[in-house]
């Protein structure tokens, strides 16, 4: 008997805003770490040595010098990363100082986005590689399907019938590892239009540069902020701009 769940052909729904959820959570289980989504500083801070994500940490926190710090969760893990710790405090400040430095350069900044977003993120050929291959699926499927049939209807050589099954089969799954590769493909490239396109129109409206740090821009703009060895920060924004 042929399993529905492994020969349905899967339906095509890509909505924006799933695909976007999907490709984020796919690069933080590429990336590894632990992750929580507690503060708004959560899964953005990254330690420059080993990749991994950085976690709140709370100093004395019994009494008036009560302070939340982050530091690479891997630092005593067995690694041995020198990145120190670092202060909210000093995460906004880097922020605000590398989001006016990208004002300043808005129109190139803005233009080199949306030129990303035509190029890298096109999938249009992708879309049509991803019909032809449903169409191939379906078929496949409804070959296995009639070869099963016969089987059971007609005595015939089972050596035989094993051989062209599995030829079959094994042209099933070619396809549909085509398929899910594609799939994923056109994901992320969608997924990364949506955020650049934000991104352009965030940075284009923004005509005068920060006083002070805005949690609305930090989380629209930013991708990740890197800490170094040295204790210097860097911004990563989301359409790879790094300052």
């Amino acid at each position: 008997m042929l399993n529905d769940r492994r020969w349905g052909v899967p339906a095509i729904i890509d909505p924006a805003t799933f695909e976007m959820v999907q490709s984020e959570a796919a690069r933080r289980k590429r990336e590894g770490g632990r992750y929580s989504g507690v503060s708004i500083f959560s899964g953005k801070i990254k330690c420059a040595e080993c990749g991994s994500y950085f976690g709140a940490k709370v100093w004395h926190s019994t009494d008036k010098y009560r302070r939340v710090i982050y530091r690479c969760n891997n630092k005593y893990d067995g690694h041995k990363c020198q990145t120190p710790h670092v202060t909210e405090d000093e995460v906004k400040a880097a922020f605000v100082t590398a989001f006016n430095k990208l004002v300043t350069e808005r129109e190139e900044v803005i233009a080199n986005a949306r030129l990303v977003q035509k190029t890298l993120c096109a999938t249009e050929e992708l879309e049509q590689e991803k019909s032809a291959l449903a169409e191939e699926l379906a078929v496949v499927v409804k070959m296995v399907e009639e070869c099963v049939a016969e089987n059971a209807r007609i005595a015939q050589n089972q050596a035989e019938y094993q051989k062209r099954y599995n030829r079959l089969v094994a042209r099933y799954d070619a396809a549909k590892r085509r398929f899910d590769e594609v799939m994923e493909t056109i994901a992320e490239r969608s997924a990364k239009a949506e955020r650049l396109a934000g991104f352009a129109k965030t940075l284009e409206g923004q005509g005068e540069p920060l006083t002070e740090f805005d949690e609305r821009l930090w989380g629209s703009m930013v991708e990740c902020v890197t800490v170094r060895a040295d204790g210097g920060l860097s911004v990563v924004f989301r359409d790879g701009t790094r300052v």
